[in-house]
């Protein structure tokens, strides 16, 4: 496949953000995971990349307001699941699925490849927080939700779970997270965990707020982050110079 070609949409990697496999999607979680543990080429990765740093910018920042995510420094598992679910139709969505197929994107390779690169870019240490700072009534209600609801899966700290194929959410951008949990509370999220669709089915809009604002202030290891929010991928550099 002719790599600077491809077609693949940074829209592809959108979904990744509360969900676990059931039924038919569970299928898909086995081949992410079997194809997560190839061997993967950087170059490859970076060169399908770059059509996703369109939308996703160079940094794989995406942007505040929520349109398009954050995937830097997502588990390369759930990327390329995500991936797979789309192309599959375990997840619909029309705008995606063109980009998802094997003639835009390539093969499981070219998603371990790109996925593996994502997942190393650093994040941004100024991600998009919802409205209530910590110490508000507000911020203390969507902890104890989170608490109550999400670390089974999500994590103390919201930092995901490979096993399970639960996303990292720390450092995620509110809006993005907003619409993600209102879509999954109302059905539209067609691959996401039947359990969990029951469970935040009783969430009130305000509910939803709170805990996703808890969860967008959840702080992101200092390993994990860019050293600066002016920060700028040194692989664009390159190229364009």
């Amino acid at each position: 496949m002719d790599i600077k070609k491809s077609n693949l949409s940074v829209i592809a990697l959108t979904a990744f953000i509360f969900f676990l496999p059931f039924g038919a999607v569970a299928e898909n979680a086995k081949k992410a995971s079997d194809t997560a543990d190839n061997e993967y080429s950087p170059v490859i990765g970076l060169e399908i990349f770059r059509i996703c740093a369109r939308c996703h910018t160079s940094e794989g920042w995406g942007s505040k307001d929520g349109i398009h995510p954050q995937i830097a420094g997502q588990h390369k598992e759930v990327l390329i699941k995500q991936i797979i679910d789309i192309r599959e139709g375990q997840r619909e969505n029309p705008s995606m699925f063109p980009f998802s197929l094997h003639e835009s994107i390539g093969g499981e390779q070219e998603l371990n490849d790109v996925a593996n690169y994502v997942s190393m870019l650093p994040m941004t240490p100024d991600n998009g927080q919802g409205p209530w700072a910590e110490g508000t009534p507000e911020y203390e209600e969507g902890e104890k939700l989170y608490k109550d609801n999400c670390v089974k899966c999500h994590g103390e700290t919201g930092e995901g779970n490979v096993a399970l194929l639960s996303p990292r959410i720390q450092g995620q951008h509110y809006q993005y997270m907003a619409r993600q949990f209102d879509w999954i509370r109302d059905g539209k999220r067609t691959n996401a965990n039947h359990e969990m669709m029951g469970q935040v089915k009783s969430f009130s809009d305000d509910d939803m707020q709170k805990v996703i604002n808890y969860v967008s202030r959840l702080p992101v290891p200092g390993n994990l982050l860019a050293p600066s929010a002016d920060w700028e991928n040194p692989d664009f550099k390159i190229k364009n110079n």
